[in-house]
């Protein structure tokens, strides 16, 4: 015998439950790289985060095997809940960044102002690159006050606009185990040079980030970059 049928929530209740989830906040980083030998890298460096400043390695190498280098169990299952991965290594994580000293004219591709120079080691992965000027669209994000920017109603409403980038990048989306995320992008720098290896074997050149990577709902830009990003994430119920 079935049992008399129960109305569902009404909107209300659905629109209160929804403002009861969780939601956490990462600002910091993310850098995305494309490599002539067909491998691809995202870095994120999280200064502020509610698991404690950390840095992160996503690759996706040339047969498409997603991989995540996490400096931490705590980390790696976070972020393994949010994204997808083949695979999941555990490894000692160290990010540093440095200004050079600024290039003399006609002395080299600098941006004659000194350049950003990051250097990441992650277990098998050794990665270094020169942050390039900030582009039109960066000029662009870096008006946007970051009390709106990092809105997760802002970040809805530029999703649309965010999908004419070259690369599939996405502003909001569906996550794993149920959670939401946004994506409060505050300021985009080039990439001007880049180098990196994978189990001590050369990457190759720097290239854009084709195909798109695929460890979540969206991408990061073609065009390798750095973006300044206040990343929002709803926990599911």
């Amino acid at each position: 015998m079935y049992g008399s049928a129960r109305p569902g929530p009404s909107a209300r209740q659905r629109a209160r439950g929804e403002r009861g989830r969780r939601r956490l906040r990462f600002d910091g980083w993310i850098a995305g790289l494309g490599f002539s030998g067909g491998t691809r890298v995202v870095l994120g460096h999280w200064p502020l985060s509610p698991l404690g400043p950390f840095s992160d390695v996503m690759v996706e190498r040339p047969d498409g095997e997603r991989l995540l280098l996490a400096p931490s169990r705590r980390v790696a299952d976070f972020v393994a809940a949010t994204y997808v991965f083949d695979t999941v290594r555990i490894v000692p994580v160290e990010v540093e960044v440095e200004v050079e000293p600024e290039v003399e004219a006609g002395a080299g591709a600098g941006t004659g102002a000194g350049e950003r120079v990051w250097s990441a080691a992650a277990g098998p992965l050794a990665l270094r690159f020169a942050v390039g000027r900030r582009g039109g669209l960066g000029l662009l994000l870096r008006a946007v006050p970051a009390s709106l920017a990092t809105r997760p109603a802002w970040c809805a409403l530029t999703d649309g606009p965010a999908r004419l980038l070259p690369g599939g990048v996405r502003t909001r989306g569906s996550a794993g185990g149920g959670r939401r995320e946004w994506y409060g992008v505050r300021d985009l720098h080039a990439i001007a040079t880049a180098s990196a290896s994978y189990e001590d074997q050369d990457l190759g050149t720097l290239t854009p980030v084709t195909p798109p990577v695929r460890f979540g709902f969206g991408s990061v830009p073609r065009r390798p970059g750095l973006a300044r990003v206040v990343t929002t994430v709803e926990l599911g119920e």
